[in-house]
């Protein structure tokens, strides 16, 4: 249970450190929040609950083909902003769209030779 605590709190400080950041300097704010961060931790915690080079390979090897679909919701965001959008609704079309590819993806992709 404690190893579960420690993993939740340090993942909110990484959460909570890019978020601060982003209120005076947006971009580095965006750079560390685009980080690889999560998945560099998450890859950690499964080593370290199943130290099995084949399963991290597939694991990093979906990671990959996964990050792909949540792309365009970093595009579709600003631009719906810029075009007067509340924020609320843009951030939901966003994350629409991210579903909607991710399911895409996960449809097409083993019919293209990916084990997600």
């Amino acid at each position: 249970m404690f190893y579960l605590a420690l993993k939740a709190a340090l993942s909110g400080v990484l959460i909570a450190v890019a978020s601060t950041l982003a209120k005076r300097y947006p971009g580095f704010g965006a750079l560390v929040a685009s980080l690889p961060l999560v998945s560099v931790l998450g890859m950690i915690w499964l080593w370290n609950a199943k130290p099995d080079p084949e399963n991290m390979a597939a694991h990093s090897a979906a990671t990959f083909w996964y990050v792909l679909p949540s792309l365009p919701m970093f595009l579709l965001i600003p631009a719906l902003l810029r075009h007067g959008i509340g924020f609320w609704t843009a951030l939901i079309a966003g994350c629409a769209l991210t579903v909607a590819l991710y399911a895409a993806m996960t449809w097409l992709g083993p019919r293209f030779g990916l084990q997600l």
